[in-house]
């Protein structure tokens, strides 16, 4: 699921469609993480973790099914298929540049932390070229 590049398009749409990948990109990364941290994904945790309903949890991840992301069965822990392992793969090395770019600017860790994880989902291919070039120089 990687970000196509930025066309001239309805920047409203762009929007919502970032919104879109950004909730999905943040659920296989959560998952990955609770995965690791105690051997199971269990919708529970995700509610949790995320300050979010059990319902929003179970209709997040019915959505994520048909996108071919996660799999579950009801009462069952959440796996990740190659596909959602990707995307999460891609969202961390996304959010890693974003994050050395805002230090190199200057931005205290800390704050720059918190700042990636939203420009992360909302930046295009173009400019992640022009943060990974700074960074690198």
């Amino acid at each position: 699921m990687t970000k196509p590049a930025a066309k001239p398009t309805n920047r409203f749409q762009r929007t919502r469609d970032d919104h879109s990948r950004e909730t999905a990109e943040d659920y296989v990364e959560l998952i990955e993480n609770l995965i690791s941290e105690t051997g199971e994904a269990r919708a529970v945790d995700l509610a949790e973790r995320l300050g979010i309903t059990h319902v929003s949890v179970s209709k997040t991840v019915q959505r994520l099914q048909r996108e071919g992301l996660v799999t579950s069965q009801p009462y069952r822990s959440i796996f990740l298929t190659e596909k959602g392992s990707a995307l999460a793969s891609e969202a961390r090395a996304r959010h890693a540049l974003v994050l050395s770019f805002l230090i190199a600017l200057g931005v205290p860790e800390s704050i720059a932390e918190t700042d990636a994880e939203g420009i992360e989902h909302h930046v295009s291919l173009e400019t992640l070229a022009a943060m990974r070039r700074f960074v690198k120089s």
